[in-house]
């Protein structure tokens, strides 16, 4: 099972593994208190098209369709799929607000896919 929530919320025992992926770490949030499994940056959106999108919900069509193409260009995805394939649930996180439109939801549902 994959699922998302926002690193601002907190852990909870249904979690299972926790990756991050967002290529900042999130602010407010000391690394000793964030329960975090794996840091994924590589499978974060590049800093330009982070910026770009600055999570305006009107670029959110273009956004999936470039970061998706970032996705198949690196292979990270391969990478992730590895680690998340030794657990049973999985649980993405994102620091984003938008609990509709952040990378977290185009990742689950790629993976999901495979």
């Amino acid at each position: 099972m994959i699922k998302t929530k926002r690193v601002y919320e907190p852990p909870a025992a249904d979690d299972g593994f926790r990756i991050l992926v967002d290529r900042l770490w999130p602010r407010g949030i000391k690394k000793e208190n964030a329960h975090i499994d794996l840091w994924a940056k590589d499978v974060a959106p590049s800093t330009e098209l982070r910026q770009w999108f600055h999570h305006d919900a009107g670029h959110w069509t273009e956004f999936e369709k470039r970061y998706r193409a970032e996705l198949e260009a690196s292979g990270a995805v391969e990478a992730l799929l590895t680690e998340i394939r030794k657990h049973k649930t999985v649980t993405l996180l994102y620091g984003a607000r938008d609990e509709t439109h952040n990378q977290a939801v185009v990742l689950q549902e790629l993976i999901s896919r495979r």
